[in-house]
């Protein structure tokens, strides 16, 4: 009876009470254990959406800019910048006492060509691109000094097996353009969290680059805070071992460990690829869409489960983790509705098409809320 009594009280401590309506939050029920953020695009920071930006304001205490950060909108041409948005976002943030992330400055995706090229296409000298690299960092992050509280300064640098990618930065600059990236931001602001933030790390040989890479800018004195683990996954991979060894790996090396983008894709796997690779495109097949009318109850509770034992994962490293944020708010804003495959209907996150928590929110609940009761009865029968 206590056991049961325990774990009412601790469910009911993470009700947000507005009006007649009590609705669970997400910030509370980890408050102890770790920052719970999403992912926002300009619908949401703009509050142009009411039911998201309640759903954003009601659950999360830290956000992320989709892609209003990105070099491609707010460095699109050479001597402009167009802040509109980014400042609306920070804004955003600011008001709500949210922690603010800033996504990202150094990533081969998403950047445009006039980057690394001179006015005839040739590929700019290694001195004209790190000066494109400082400028671009110091306009940006100068920008938010004291505002945004976490860059991911270079993102996605490794190939799948661990090798730095063959990307313009490295081609021009050379291995060293990270160290120098990670130089820049720290000198724009130097009371802010510089990360590295990548995708499939769960694997052993993409994890293995990134200690090795780890282990260089630490040396090179480089000011890195922490290591975004994005968790683009599926129902079946990673396994939860793979999960729990890239944290405790990374947390070994002194780091904080972020869960930077997180989602579970319920949807048939339209290759043999894993990652998020957002070159990688496949032709629409209704095979690849078998829920657009939507997700059956055995699939729901399959996706209510896999939360539940990642975010069991998570509360027990949460000496290490520091920060879990969702790759989108609801299931119609995620990425994966059209990637790889175009058109797809998507079921990724805790909150469906309409905002309405999913089977999966309240077992996220359950999980944090059954840890906590055990710790509070372990230490009454003390």
């Amino acid at each position: 009876m206590k056991s049961t009594f325990t774990t009412l009280i601790l469910f009911a401590e993470v009700f947000v009470v507005t009006g007649l309506t009590a609705q669970p939050a997400l910030k509370q029920a980890f408050k102890d254990d770790f920052l719970i953020g999403a992912a926002l695009n300009e619908s949401q920071f703009c509050e142009s959406n009411a039911v998201e930006v309640g759903i954003v304001k009601a659950q999360f205490n830290s956000i992320s800019p989709e892609n209003v950060l990105k070099w491609e909108r707010i460095h699109p041409q050479p001597g402009r910048y167009d802040f509109s948005l980014t400042d609306k976002y920070v804004d955003f943030g600011r008001r709500n006492h949210m922690f603010v992330i800033g996504h990202n400055l150094v990533w081969h995706a998403q950047t445009p060509d006039w980057v690394f090229q001179d006015a005839k296409g040739n590929p700019v000298t290694r001195e004209i691109l790190l000066r494109r690299m400082h400028d671009h960092i110091f306009s940006v992050v100068g920008r938010y000094k004291g505002l945004i509280q976490g860059w991911d300064v270079v993102n996605e640098a490794l190939a799948d097996d661990g090798t730095l990618r063959e990307s313009p930065w490295k081609k021009i600059i050379g291995e060293d353009y990270l160290i120098k990236a990670f130089e820049f931001a720290h000198e724009a602001d130097p009371k802010a969290e510089l990360y590295y933030n990548d995708y499939c790390l769960e694997n052993e040989p993409k994890r293995a680059g990134a200690i090795s890479l780890v282990k260089k800018l630490q040396a090179a004195g480089v000011h890195l805070a922490g290591i975004g683990v994005q968790s683009h996954i599926n129902l079946d991979w990673p396994s939860l071992a793979q999960e729990a060894d890239t944290i405790t790996a990374f947390g070994g090396m002194g780091l904080k460990v972020m869960i930077t983008e997180l989602d579970v894709d319920v949807l048939p796997k339209a290759d043999f690829n894993q990652g998020a690779d957002i070159s990688r495109r496949v032709a629409e097949q209704a095979a690849l869409n078998p829920y657009a009318n939507g997700l059956p109850e055995a699939r729901q509770q399959a996706l209510a489960q896999r939360y539940a034992d990642l975010f069991a994962v998570f509360v027990k490293h949460s000496d290490i983790v520091q920060r879990v944020t969702f790759w989108g708010v609801t299931d119609g804003d995620s990425w994966l509705n059209d990637w790889p495959v175009a058109g797809r209907t998507s079921y990724p996150l805790l909150f469906d098409r309409a905002g309405k928590p999913k089977p999966a929110f309240m077992k996220v609940l359950e999980t944090v809320n059954s840890k906590k009761a055990e710790k509070k009865l372990a230490a009454s029968n003390f």
